[in-house]
Order: structure tokens, then sequence, then C-alpha cells
């Protein structure tokens, strides 16, 4: 077990505490935590198996599922399987180097799911706006270039995080009272000065994650726009049921998302014990039901899902 270093030298092992107050409970909390990472496994699993290997799919709303499935089963990996280890076998020590790619990922995981959903919208305004320019729009070039920027600009915003962190001293309290480590989590636990950490966090926020959802608002206004100038009716319905599995995981991505930074930054006076399972169930349920969610309001999937695990037994 780590302890305080009162020397003045850097730590360059931390621990994590798990659910602080909750330790005596950590094998029963543990249970769900694992049912849950294993959903989000096999479902976003499934789910990319089928798109791959189903020609029909091979289309570009259905390959952003994909990236979205991929980027779902890392960011529960870098988490739940951390948080498992610290309750089933008090594995908390965690080195610094580990602790900063740890949350490397975290972070820049979470940027990509953003960028991905924002280009399923995209995707969604360029079907229901321009139908007959759809396949023009949204060739094989544009798809893997789209793929590329999304990779690059998650990393590449993250990236001068590690800088930052290596930069500081760690001379306080290495006891971090949490199931995964975090940029400003951990950033506070220095003696040195953390504004130009706090002011980057604050910057890719508004720059990336803001500006996303943005985007995304004003895509579906246009979206809703043309949907309510459809002469028939059955294609209305038909567009918005579309876009209903979308925005449900928009919903639950950024409202997760907005909840644990908000917790983060303004609450302070929530007990541990309540904040950190929150913090957890933020990063976790949205990998577990966004399969879930695609599987029952997707017909096109739910059919594949159907013939794979049921019709294909027979």
């Amino acid at each position: 077990m780590p302890t305080v270093n009162h020397s003045g030298t850097s730590h360059t092992v931390f621990c994590l505490l798990g659910i602080p107050g909750l330790q005596d409970q950590h094998m029963w909390i543990s249970i769900p935590f694992f049912i849950s990472y294993v959903t989000a496994l096999l479902g976003n699993s499934l789910l990319i198996f089928i798109i791959l290997t189903k020609r029909s799919l091979h289309e570009p709303m259905y390959l952003f599922l994909c990236m979205l499935a991929g980027a779902d089963i890392v960011l529960s990996t870098c988490t739940i399987p951390q948080a498992l280890a610290i309750f089933w076998f008090r594995a908390g020590d965690i080195s610094l180097d580990r602790c900063i790619t740890q949350l490397f990922f975290i972070h820049s995981t979470f940027i990509s799911e953003s960028g991905i959903l924002l280009v399923m919208a995209f995707d969604h305004y360029i079907a229901i706006c321009y139908p007959l320019r759809y396949t023009t729009i949204l060739t094989n070039a544009l798809i893997k270039k789209i793929c590329v920027t999304v990779s690059l600009r998650s990393y590449g915003t993250i990236f001068p995080i590690i800088f930052l962190l290596k930069r500081l001293t760690f001379c306080q309290n290495i006891i971090i009272p949490h199931t995964f480590c975090e940029h400003i989590g951990l950033a506070k636990y220095a003696c040195n000065d953390i504004r130009i950490n706090i002011w980057y966090g604050f910057s890719i926020l508004m720059s990336v994650v803001v500006l996303d959802v943005v985007l995304i608002f004003i895509s579906y206004m246009l979206i809703l726009h043309a949907v309510f100038h459809m002469p028939s009716p059955d294609a209305r319905h038909k567009a918005l049921n579309t876009c209903g599995s979308h925005v449900c995981i928009i919903i639950l991505f950024y409202g997760s998302g907005i909840f644990t930074i908000l917790t983060q930054r303004f609450g302070r006076h929530i007990p541990p014990c309540i904040h950190i399972p929150l913090a957890n169930v933020c990063i976790l349920a949205p990998p577990m039901l966004n399969p879930i969610i695609y599987e029952i309001k997707t017909k096109q999937i739910q059919e594949q899902v159907v013939h794979f695990l049921f019709i294909k037994q027979k």
C-alpha cells in the first residue's frame, strides 16, 4: 500500500481506493459491475460481428454504429476490469504511467464517441434531407476520411494532457478515492499550479464536446424541419423512427457525461460513496445500453440478431 510522501519528491505509485465508505460491500457491489461489463462486451461484440459479416448492413449508418460499438468496448474495458480488481483482490496500486495511460484512453474514447455521434447525426441529415444524393455524398472514400479524422481529433486533443501531467510533482496524498484515474482527479494531488490543466480541460470541453452538441442540435433541427414538410404520414413516421435510436443514444451519452462533469466540478458536498458509484454508472451505462437500444429499435439489426441467435441454432 503506498504511503503519503513527506519528502517533497514526486510519487510514482498511487492507490485507487475504490468506493470510499463502502469497502466492506465491495464484493456485493462487484456483481452488478461484472454483469454490466459482460453485457456491454457481448452486446457490442455481437453488434460488430453482425455488421461486418452481413453485406446488407455495409452501409454508412451501420459502419458508424460499428465504430461506436468498438469505442464502447474500449471505454468499458479501460475502467471496469480495474474496478473489479479493486473489489475482488484489493489491487488498487497503480503506477503514474499506467494511471496516465488509463485516463488518456478514457478521455480520448469519450471524445471519439462524441465525434461518432456527430457523424451519425450528419448521416441521418443526408439520408432524410438529400435521399437521392445519399450514396454520392457518403462514398467509401469519405467514410474512411471521416474515420481517420475522428480518431486523430480524439487522440490529438487528449495527447497534450500526458505532458501536462508528467510535468507535475505529486507530493500530496496519493490515496485516490476512485475506481479509475481521470485528468483533474489526478492533477489535484500535485504540488504545482494546475491552472493550465484546468483551463486546457475546459477548452477541450468547450471546443470539442460542446461544439459537437451544438452541431448535432442544428442537424436535428434541420431534420425535423424536413420531416414535418413531408407530405406522407408514413414517410414522416419512418424518418422519425430512423432517428429514434440515435436520439436515445445521444441523450444517454451526453446526459451521463454532463452529470459526471457537474458532480466533479460542483459536487464537493456529495459523499464519495454516492459520487463514485454514479461516476462508474455514467461510464458503463452507454456501452451496456447502446447495443440493446439499437437491437430493439433498428429493425434490420433486430432481424439479424434473431437470425443469428435463434434461427441459426436450429
